[in-house]
């Protein structure tokens, strides 16, 4: 599985050494991906190579080497005509990967108008996902850190419109924002429950609320 900034930086790379067979500075990488700091591609770098996507060459100076792509890339052969890697990332990954989408982020902290970008996906190790449709948002805010999610963290969601009392759940309020909150049902009101005692639970009407999906997994990156 990589996250969003390990895509686009393995990505980058990739295109870097096509247009010339020489692997960017760190300074490229940064400014590439607008990090402050090239200490954060450091540990994406890292974090590459652990996963066997790429690997440091010893006693060179900028020495990368890609050893495979994401999971459906095309990439180009010697003759630059387009190829289909998934075949032999498959052969090299020991175990199959299935991809959600990753919808963008969402506030666990203020409400925010909810995002979409049906053009990035997230790949997990296949059988972590139970049955039914899944999606992956990425956490913007401190509102639910009692209950362990963090800001930048990524929630993996299950998809429905109802939920029972006490579950952490995606809600979208009046159509236009879209929140991670616990729900509480209070007679005939519906509560959005922070676990975060800065921050007050909204007691709304049930008609303002649908349910998006609820939450049933967390990924964490350290960088």
């Amino acid at each position: 599985m990589l996250t969003k900034k390990q895509k686009d930086l393995l990505l980058y790379i990739h295109q870097k050494m096509s247009e010339d067979d020489i692997p960017p500075s760190f300074e490229e990488m940064k400014n590439a991906l607008g990090l402050k700091s090239k200490s954060g591609i450091h540990r994406l770098i890292s974090a590459l190579v652990e996963r066997g996507y790429i690997e440091r060459l010893p006693h060179r100076a900028r020495a990368i080497e890609i050893k495979r792509l994401p999971e459906g890339f095309k990439a180009k052969d010697d003759n630059n005509k387009s190829r289909d890697i998934t075949a032999t990332q498959k052969a090299a990954n020991n175990e199959a990967l299935e991809e959600i989408p990753l919808y963008g982020r969402i506030a666990a902290g203020t409400p925010i108008e909810a995002v979409r970008d049906e053009g990035q996906v997230m790949q997990l190790p296949q059988g972590m996902l139970g049955n039914g449709e899944h999606y992956a948002l990425t956490i913007d805010g401190d509102s639910m850190i009692n209950a362990g999610i963090h800001d930048q963290d990524t929630v993996i969601i299950k998809k429905c419109d109802t939920a029972e009392n006490g579950t952490i759940v995606v809600a979208l309020v009046d159509d236009l924002e879209v929140t991670l909150k616990r729900l509480r049902r209070a007679g005939n009101k519906i509560v959005l429950e922070p676990e975060n005692d800065a921050y007050e639970p909204r007691i709304l009407e049930p008609e303002r609320v649908k349910i998006q999906g609820k939450l049933v997994s967390l990924m964490r990156t350290y960088h």
